[in-house]
């Protein structure tokens, strides 16, 4: 097996196998370093000795080996918790029984509401299952909340601390928890999908694993709560964006902006389900959530046979409706690119201005790739370059520094 691949069975396996651990055990900080224990042994292992029969299994026995041992190894000061240790069999760990094999399915979404916990602040919430469930770095984590890594760090440390003196258990959230916890939930599944479909960092465009991943698990919480309109605007949301991966980048990885697309290579099995899923849910009667506002954006989108054909006037009518119910600087990025494709750029740059004090948008490349394109558009293009470059500066992807500077380039050279 590649290295690839086997990094993407761990990536895969990881939240199966912490959940089993915190399911038996509790102490879910230290079970999170036992599985990031076994997992660099299974990086370190296989390659040479091959992948075992049952790579879960696999891992949860070394990771219950290290669990038992840091358990132990605190038995001068902890008493109770030498005795958690002992009376578990390793024994046990080395076979799964059908029971087992059941609960795993749904082992990923319980730590997911155990990860959204109402004792964490939101953002320890996110950060704590991007890390547990999502399998991103600290530092992955850190340019998605855009601050830097050792604040993310202690974030992150805070919230395991947190769950701990909480002293909750691993079971599925009764009827009235999981509603207070949904909307974290939801969040989380968008941030590693966004994550994984444009990636902050590294040479590729996109991490499929992760966007793969998100896909997964929010198919199975529509499933589970297949009545709330957002889990399944979220879905659709992420169905509608996905479809359109196999276009966004040419043959050596560059990036391809959506209007230079060949619109045949996106995915119609995935935009069909996606405007299904949305024509679904928009008429229950209730106010469109984000995600579902979001879901109709991505839908007139895909559903334009051609750039030009894009419903400009009905997109930036959707971003304002959802920018009245988030404070999101990046949605009002994206409003003011939708006013100025179907208003006229002054108008979006006119936009623009009025976020150019935005702190959290200082540092993001974001602000200055779009005011570069409206420039650009209207003509603008000694102020488009500059902007075109210092975007370039930037972002934390190749592929986009390559695709930032290629425009400033074709504009200098015109």
């Amino acid at each position: 097996m590649s290295d690839t691949r086997t990094e993407e069975l761990l990536r895969a396996l990881a939240p199966q196998v912490l959940g089993a651990l915190v399911r038996r055990y509790g102490h879910f900080d230290t079970a999170e370093d036992a599985v990031q224990e076994a997992l660099l042994a299974a990086a370190t292992q296989w390659p040479e000795t091959g992948v075992p029969h049952d790579p879960k299994a696999w891992l949860i026995a070394v990771a219950a080996r290290r669990l038992i041992d840091l358990l132990r190894a605190e038995q001068a000061r902890r008493r109770r918790e030498d005795a958690v240790a002992q009376a578990i069999p390793l024994e046990q760990w080395t076979l799964q029984t059908v029971d087992d094999r059941v609960a795993d399915a749904d082992d990923t979404l319980i730590l997911l509401f155990l990860c959204c916990h109402p004792a964490l602040a939101p953002a320890s919430q996110i950060a704590l299952t991007l890390r547990a469930v999502g399998g991103l770095t600290t530092a992955e984590i850190a340019r998605a909340f855009l601050v830097p890594v050792d604040t993310m760090t202690r974030r992150i440390s805070r919230a395991k601390r947190t769950i701990k003196s909480a002293g909750t258990s691993f079971r599925m959230p009764l009827p009235q928890e999981r509603d207070a916890r949904l909307a974290a939930v939801l969040h989380v599944l968008y941030l590693i999908f966004t994550e994984g479909y444009a990636a902050t960092a590294g040479p590729d465009l996109y991490r499929t694993d992760l966007s793969a991943e998100a896909i997964r698990l929010a198919r199975i919480m529509y499933r589970l709560i297949d009545q709330d309109d957002e889990a399944a605007g979220l879905l659709a949301l992420m169905l509608l964006t996905d479809a359109r991966r196999p276009a966004r980048a040419g043959p050596h990885g560059e990036l391809i902006p959506m209007a230079e697309q060949d619109r045949s290579h996106w995915d119609r099995r995935l935009i069909t389900e996606g405007i299904a899923l949305i024509t679904l849910t928009l008429p229950r009667g209730g106010p469109p959530g984000p995600y579902q506002l979001q879901a109709a954006i991505a839908a007139v989108h895909d559903e334009a046979a051609t750039a030009e054909d894009t419903d400009w006037p009905q997109i930036a009518a959707l971003y304002t409706a959802l920018h009245a119910l988030t404070d999101n600087p990046v949605v009002a990025l994206n409003r003011a690119v939708a006013v100025g494709m179907s208003s006229g750029a002054e108008a979006g740059l006119a936009m623009l201005a009025e976020l150019e004090t935005d702190g959290r948008l200082a540092a993001d490349h974001r602000f200055y790739a779009v005011r570069a394109h409206l420039r650009e558009l209207n003509g603008a293009d000694s102020d488009a370059i500059s902007d075109y470059r210092h975007a370039a500066q930037l972002t934390g992807t190749v592929p986009q520094q390559r695709y930032l500077n290629s425009r400033a380039d074709r504009l200098a050279a015109r």
